[in-house]
């Protein structure tokens, strides 16, 4: 009799945990963690504005010990919970999938969704990695698929597609909709990116950021800046020509609506304009600190040599290997830190650090190609 009310009890508290409104999932299955976060900012505002919770899918890296498999890292490894459900509801993905799922979202009743079917058959849910490993992670297969075909994402802002998700696919017949990829724009929406504020390090992250700072840096202000030269960019910049409007993340240098043209300077600064703009800010902001986070060249010879006469003391991180899938996290969270941040201007890596500074009130940001400074009192 004991047991059976513990298991009534434990439904009841099951059900009143289940969110009516229902749920948003998906794969974030868009390059490396710099393009799944833009594309998460989306997929919170998406959710905002159907008024579902959004589950937390773990971010997609990969391992130069399995480079033909991507790894799955629990979103709170990185990134606090709290604060998002100050905004709007979530919730882990290994939580719903453990708690809810079976109550709400078993095996025979999982449906995947994508704007329009593949060769006019059906969604390539799990096609290929990391589609397919990151839905394996979890062990989920689907019965079918349906198109989305004319809605798009911004719910939050339009008030018509917000009106056709919800009537088109209602809760009580859809509670969960799992998308092959982000339900988000790439790049992110200008007018999304306040969201950036809700996105706090984990305590982990800023331990492992402040370490560094504090023993390697020994705690000095420092300039920080990141160099996105790796031969992918480097390619990109070669066809610059054939690009119309923004690329990546370009629009933060040339504006939202292109007031600026797109140089190749802006795409691929050469060392010079990299070595002139740090001695800039190293005059003007008086640090003797370097900070230097990269995907490729770190150019570590080239400012030891160039910044003597300053007296700099110039760092670029080498992790231990266990620490290898944190790596360009930490990197970004001692970015995010510094006095003064210098970015690259197609970089969706760089633009989360800005975005992450700006929507904490630190101005002290530039970009390489754009030759302006704006050296505030934060430092």
């Amino acid at each position: 009799m004991l047991i059976f009310i513990i298991i009534l009890w434990l439904d009841i508290i099951t059900c009143k945990s289940i969110d009516k409104n229902g749920y948003v999932v998906y794969c974030p299955c868009m390059g490396r963690f710099g393009n799944q976060a833009e594309q998460f900012i989306g997929a919170l505002a998406f959710a905002k504005g159907i008024n579902r919770t959004l589950i937390l899918p773990p971010w997609v890296t990969y391992s130069s010990r399995m480079i033909y498999k991507s790894l799955q890292i629990n979103f709170d490894r990185w990134f606090k919970v709290n604060p998002l459900q100050s905004y709007h509801r979530v919730i882990l993905m290994e939580e719903f999938m453990e708690k809810l799922s079976p109550k709400i979202w078993p095996p025979e009743k999982r449906k995947g969704f994508c704007y329009s079917f593949r060769n006019n058959k059906e969604c390539a849910m799990k096609e290929g990695n990391p589609f397919g490993p990151f839905w394996d992670h979890f062990n989920i297969s689907f019965v079918s698929t349906i198109e989305h075909k004319g809605l798009l994402w911004n719910t939050l802002g339009d008030a018509y597609t917000r009106q056709g998700w919800i009537q088109r696919f209602p809760s009580f017949k859809f509670p969960v909709l799992a998308f092959q990829g982000a339900p988000g724009n790439f790049p992110s929406l200008r007018e999304h990116q306040y969201l950036q504020k809700y996105v706090e390090f984990s305590d982990q992250l800023n331990n492992q950021a402040d370490d560094y700072i504090k023993n390697e840096l020994n705690g000095n202000q420092y300039i920080a800046i990141h160099l996105r030269n790796g031969q992918d960019m480097l390619g990109i910049c070669d066809d610059l020509d054939k690009y119309q409007g923004s690329i990546f993340s370009s629009a933060q240098c040339t504006g939202y609506d292109n007031e600026k043209k797109l140089t190749h300077e802006m795409c691929n600064p050469s060392k010079t304009e990299i070595i002139s703009l740090v001695k800039k800010c190293i005059k003007a902001t008086k640090l003797n600190v370097l900070y230097i986070a990269t995907d490729n060249d770190n150019m570590l010879n080239d400012f030891k040599k160039e910044l003597i006469q300053f007296k700099v003391s110039v760092y670029s991180r080498k992790g231990l290997f266990e620490e290898e899938v944190d790596e360009p996290l930490i990197d970004i969270a001692i970015l995010s830190k510094s006095n003064y941040f210098i970015g690259s201007c197609l970089s969706t890596f760089s633009a989360f650090v800005r975005r992450q500074r700006e929507t904490r009130g630190i101005s002290n940001n530039t970009f390489f190609g754009l030759n302006s400074m704006n050296i505030k009192n934060e430092l």
